[in-house]
């Protein structure tokens, strides 16, 4: 796994929204997720739930967990995946076929651009952050966080 990646689960419950830190670490298929984000926050059917993972200053994934539903998955960049196991996963994810020889300049986001439309950021607002020049995925993900009232817990878990 790459050196400085982030990675964090919110639930919304009654209160508001309640995270945890989630290690990814032993992940070998994309189900296991998933099984990471159950386990850590305890979930037991119908919450919804948003993974957020963010890599050293190259790329953020989101995903959206809700019962049953099949998980939905926003990658901000599908050219800087390749690095490392974890954004082969994501890249796997968002189904993006990774080229490591592609020498692609730009950015290019993949997966459900309208994974949180329903919540207030639409698909058009996520791209228009995720192809923002010079801003860090972090910051994203805090803008997105801030947009969605789970600013405060995603500060406390960095």
């Amino acid at each position: 796994m790459a050196s400085n990646t982030f990675s964090a689960a919110f639930v919304r419950t009654t209160d508001g929204w309640s995270g945890a830190e989630v290690d990814l670490a032993d992940a070998e298929i994309v189900d296991d997720f998933g099984d990471a984000v159950m386990e850590t926050l305890g979930l037991t059917g119908d919450e919804l739930a948003l993974l957020c993972v963010e890599v050293e200053d190259e790329w953020f994934a989101i995903v959206r967990y809700r019962g049953d539903d099949e998980p939905r998955v926003f990658l901000s960049d599908a050219h800087a995946v390749p690095s490392d196991r974890l954004g082969e996963l994501f890249a796997e994810f968002a189904g993006v076929v990774p080229d490591k020889e592609a020498n692609e300049l730009g950015v290019r986001p993949a997966g459900d651009f309208e994974l949180l439309s329903d919540l207030g950021v639409s698909n058009e607002e996520l791209l228009e952050l995720s192809m923002e020049e010079g801003v860090l995925p972090a910051d994203i993900l805090s803008v997105i966080a801030e947009r969605l009232s789970f600013a405060d817990e995603l500060d406390r878990l960095r």
